[in-house]
């Protein structure tokens, strides 16, 4: 859809961007380039950018997950690459969203409570590690991620 589809047809006030996706291709820097995605596709109304955690837990096959971040291979062409809190925090300050959210491990379901556990825990210190590593604060509101497990 373009621009004004979504804004005459469907009258949508915030788009979401995907922040593993976008750094794949085009590239977080050539976005930054062009002026951050509100330039970059015309955009004049609010956009939020995701994490990628989502395609941490999707693409689950193609990562490695360790408390400095995650190492994944790209299913576009095989190439390696590491995403950290900071490295998240990098791409979506480079990508200018109106709202970023901070870097989390989604988990599958069933999981067990440790696990679970565990990766609340890491992706509570992640969040505290993007905080610190935000660039524009007064320009692009940070948001935890929670997730929840069944009992």
């Amino acid at each position: 859809m373009t621009p004004d589809e979504l804004k005459d047809e469907v009258n949508a006030e915030i788009i979401l961007g995907n922040t593993y996706h976008l750094y794949l291709r085009p590239g977080h820097k050539l976005v930054e380039e062009a002026g951050g995605l509100h330039k970059f596709m015309n955009w004049d109304r609010a956009i939020l950018t995701d994490c990628g955690g989502f395609q941490v837990f999707s693409l689950s096959s193609l990562r490695t997950i360790n408390e400095d971040g995650v190492e994944f291979t790209s299913h576009l062409d095989g190439s390696k690459h590491f995403f950290s809190p900071e490295k998240v925090m990098e791409i979506e300050n480079s990508l200018g969203a109106d709202i970023i959210m901070s870097f989390d491990e989604c988990v599958e379901y069933p999981s067990t409570y440790e696990y679970t556990k565990d990766s609340m825990e890491r992706t509570t210190r992640w969040a505290l590690r993007c905080k610190k590593a935000h660039k524009y604060p007064e320009k692009q509101g940070l948001f935890g991620i929670v997730q929840g497990r069944n009992v």
